[in-house]
């Protein structure tokens, strides 16, 4: 059955079921077919049928004759399979018959020609084995011969150049006086040479080589002598000397690597010494746990001690300063040589030599690690000992110049044309960087100062306390000297004027607090209250710490009064707070003073009017209150050089600002007035000019050099002689462009008829209605008012029948056309 299934799955039954075959064939395959569908025949098809497994389940069953008949039945169907396979197969099967006797002949005519083979090969092999031998032997001699050779012109060379380097050595005694760059190229050809022909053990060579090595070892140190020594003395011939000895020794790169670990080492040796606290104090006057002098924990000095201390500490960074410029300055002068160096040979330059493209340069490998040495001293001496804490914090300016001279000094030695400087930018402000901590500590002692100064001076218990003017001095002097101790670095500076914004803000809302307000600041019938005299003296000193800090800041450069202005507006602003309200109602006092103007009569035309020459009632009210006013309020807020007279114009403060203000202000307010003066004879005119002779005198004498006022001044002026002026000459008079448009409108009133009424009787306002609503208005709303006054007047006129128009009334639109017209 097994060989039934083998058949199946041969190609060539497959091929023949593909022919045409009988029909019993076709039958014989569908009944092998079904053996693996049967239960018994089935497990003979699989790989690993077991045929005593097989005979026992045959036996265990009961049925072992009925199925003996059925192998037999199904072993004579497997007969009758075969015989009916080679029977349809009989062809092939005598083609591959064919081709095995075929094959068998070839194979016997194979076997003849291996022999035949095998026989010439071992013919051969007799005949070449001697002349091999004999070539084998004469090759091994050759290239013993070679090798020897070799050797020979090897120690014959390296000889020679062992008596060069020699006859060089003995041509000086002293190793300073050899030629060091030919010497060292010497050197490294012979070890090269010793090694690369592997001359050790040749003896001759041995004993020289210990020679040769001593002599490398005086070349190296006199190399090292001369590159340093040129180093020191930046002397770039002997540092590309010293560098040349070292390329041809072949050792450029760890040399230039020592150097620069020998100059890390020497920064960071003098920065740790620097800021050791042990050894000042040993220095200043003795170290021990309790003598004199001696250090206590945290590297506080005891009494005694502290001065020399902290002398030997700034000496000590002084030091120190000077030698990481040396340093610096020694390595970029390194850097520059090796830049500019080639060998003069193979023309490569020593740089490419020392570094490789992405390495640093080797000015920043030192100054990354002499900055990371510094910040990391400064850190410790900052937490650990509380004297050099108390001393760089109070002495940080004097520790920033020294940092911030040491970059410029290192800029400006290293500022060469042509070469890379030793510094960049970001490497500078690390170093800046790593004092910032003293930098915080100083600005926040110098706030502190300063709060505390305030708070002195301006208790928050206290209110109704005034600083004394030595107290206000005490506060500007800590200020200028805040600012003169850092003046010299602009970056230090404003930062402390910050600081100093912060107190000066503190300042201003402490006296702000102090202010008196009510009825007893504002009153002006009688001699200054207690509190007007609290507040004439916080508006002193406010304006004397104005004054003061601002000429202090003036020299700086105008970032500097930026830092302060804040503070400097805010103290302004409560000065001129403190006294505003008082000047408001001195204003107003004098302004109802001249309201009284309208109640004068500037129409009469007796000769009494003409002949007197005193001044007007309200104009002597006017002049009293402006003298109580100097005398009782004034004299107290002005400079103490304009107390008796006019103020200079020199002497420029915050209330002689308010008082030019109020004169310029009493001086419009009278020729406003004076121009709404309805009717005006020829002797109210006489009246008004004495009139503004006076005002124009009391003014000048008790408030503000009335010259100073500028247009006011000008306008009070020009007014005077155009009251007297012939209407028909007013149109073309220049006094005109010395007064604003209003004012000369509101005079022509006073020539005009009486149905030519002025916008105040028109409205039926008082002359203070109508000088509020003109004070809210600008030149054109007020000549919009006048205008239509002179609309209703044209409209009268046209009412009546009448042709002809006053004079006025051409000459007013005129003039207010025009003069609007140039105004704008």
């Amino acid at each position: 059955m097994q060989r039934s299934s083998t058949l199946k799955r041969n190609p060539l039954v497959v091929a023949a079921a593909d022919n045409p075959a009988p029909s019993i064939l076709s039958l014989s395959n569908s009944s092998l077919d079904a053996f693996s569908s049967d239960p018994i025949f089935s497990p003979f098809l699989t790989p690993d049928f077991n045929p005593t497994q097989f005979s026992t389940t045959a036996l265990s069953s009961g049925s072992a004759a009925s199925r003996i008949e059925k192998l037999q039945e199904g072993l004579r169907l497997l007969d009758t399979q075969l015989r009916h396979e080679v029977i349809s197969r009989h062809q092939d099967l005598l083609q591959q018959l064919s081709s095995i006797k075929a094959a068998e002949t070839s194979l016997s005519s194979l076997r003849a020609s291996v022999s035949s083979l095998q026989s010439s090969v071992r013919r051969v092999r007799s005949e070449i084995s001697d002349p091999h031998r004999i070539i084998s032997t004469q090759t091994l001699q050759l290239n013993n011969l070679h090798s020897t050779s070799l050797l020979l012109q090897g120690t014959i060379r390296t000889l020679r150049l062992i008596q060069k380097l020699r006859s060089l050595v003995d041509s000086q005694p002293e190793a300073s006086k050899w030629d060091l760059s030919k010497a060292a190229q010497l050197h490294c050809e012979i070890l090269t040479l010793y090694k690369e022909a592997h001359l050790s053990g040749i003896d001759v060579v041995d004993v020289e080589l210990k020679w040769v090595v001593d002599i490398g070892a005086r070349i190296r140190d006199e190399g090292m002598t001369v590159l340093e020594k040129g180093l020191e003395s930046l002397n770039q011939p002997e540092v590309g000397l010293g560098l040349q000895v070292f390329y041809n020794l072949g050792e450029l790169r760890p040399t230039v690597d020592t150097l620069i670990s020998k100059y890390e080492k020497i920064g960071v040796k003098s920065l740790s010494t620097a800021l050791d606290m042990k050894s000042i104090s040993v220095g200043a006057g003795g170290y021990g746990g309790g003598g004199p002098g001696g250090v206590q924990r945290h590297g506080t000095p005891q009494i005694g001690g502290g001065a020399k201390a902290r002398e030997a500490l700034w000496k000590r960074m002084s030091n120190c300063m000077d030698h990481l410029h040396s340093v610096v300055l020694a390595v970029w002068h390194l850097q520059r040589v090796l830049s500019k160096k080639r060998d003069p040979f193979t023309h490569v330059l020593l740089l490419d030599e020392v570094t490789q493209e992405g390495d640093p340069l080797l000015t920043d490998r030192v100054w990354d690690a002499l900055v990371k040495s510094f910040a990391s001293q400064i850190k410790s001496a900052f937490t650990a000992s509380s004297f050099v804490k108390e001393i760089f914090t109070l002495g940080f300016p004097k520790l920033l110049t020294m940092v911030e001279n040491l970059l410029e000094r290192i800029s400006r030695d290293t500022d060469v044309k042509g070469v890379t400087p030793a510094l960049t930018s970001q490497g500078k402000e690390q170093l800046v960087a790593s004092i910032e901590i003293f930098q915080t500590a100083f600005l926040s002692f110098c706030l502190s100062k300063l709060l505390d100064l305030v708070n002195s001076v301006f208790p928050m218990s206290s209110r109704g306390s005034v600083p004394s003017k030595e107290q206000i001095s005490r506060i500007l002097s800590r200020i200028q000297e805040e600012i003169e101790s850092v003046q010299l670095d602009a970056h230090l500076t404003i930062l402390v004027l910050r600081e100093i914004n912060k107190a000066l803000l503190l300042l201003a809302e402490r006296a702000e607090y102090q202010i008196s307000a009510g009825p007893e600041a504002r009153q002006i019938t009688g001699p200054a209250t207690p509190a007007q005299l609290k507040n004439f003296t916080l508006c002193q000193h406010l304006q004397e710490v104005h004054s003061r800090v601002s000429s202090m800041v003036a020299s700086l450069p105008s970032v500097a009064s930026e830092a302060l202005s804040l503070s400097l507006g805010t103290i302004y602003n409560v000065a001129g707070d403190s006294v505003t309200s008082l000047f408001q109602s001195m204003l107003d006092r004098l302004q109802s003073c001249i309201l009284q103007i309208h109640d004068q009569n500037f129409g009469s035309h007796g000769v009494d009017a003409i002949t007197d020459n005193n001044a007007s009632p309200y104009m002597e009210e006017l002049q009293k209150s402006i003298l109580h006013f100097r005398s009782e309020f004034l004299s107290r807020l002005l400079p103490s050089s304009s107390s008796s007279g006019s103020i200079s114009s020199t002497t420029e403060t915050i209330c002689t600002k308010l008082v030019r203000s109020m004169a310029s202000r009493v001086l419009v307010s009278f020729i406003r007035h004076a121009s709404l003066v309805r009717p005006l004879s020829e002797s109210g005119k006489l009246r008004m000019a004495r009139d503004m002779a006076e005002i124009e005198l009391s003014v000048s004498q008790n408030l503000y050099p009335v010259e100073q006022l500028g247009a006011p001044y000008r306008a009070l002026r020009a007014f005077r002689p155009v009251i007297f002026l012939e209407t028909s000459q007013l149109g073309s008079s220049p006094l005109l462009r010395d007064l604003p448009p209003s004012v000369v409108l509101h005079h022509l009133y006073t020539r005009g008829p009486d149905d030519l009424q002025s916008p105040l009787q028109r409205n039926k306002l008082t002359p203070l209605q109508y000088s509020l609503w003109m004070d809210s208005q600008g030149e054109d709303q007020i000549w919009k008012g006048i205008k239509a006054t002179l609309d209703d007047y044209a409209a009268k006129v046209g009412a009546r029948g009448d042709k002809e128009f006053t004079p006025v009334y051409p000459l007013m639109i005129k003039l207010g056309e025009s003069l609007l017209g140039n105004a704008s």
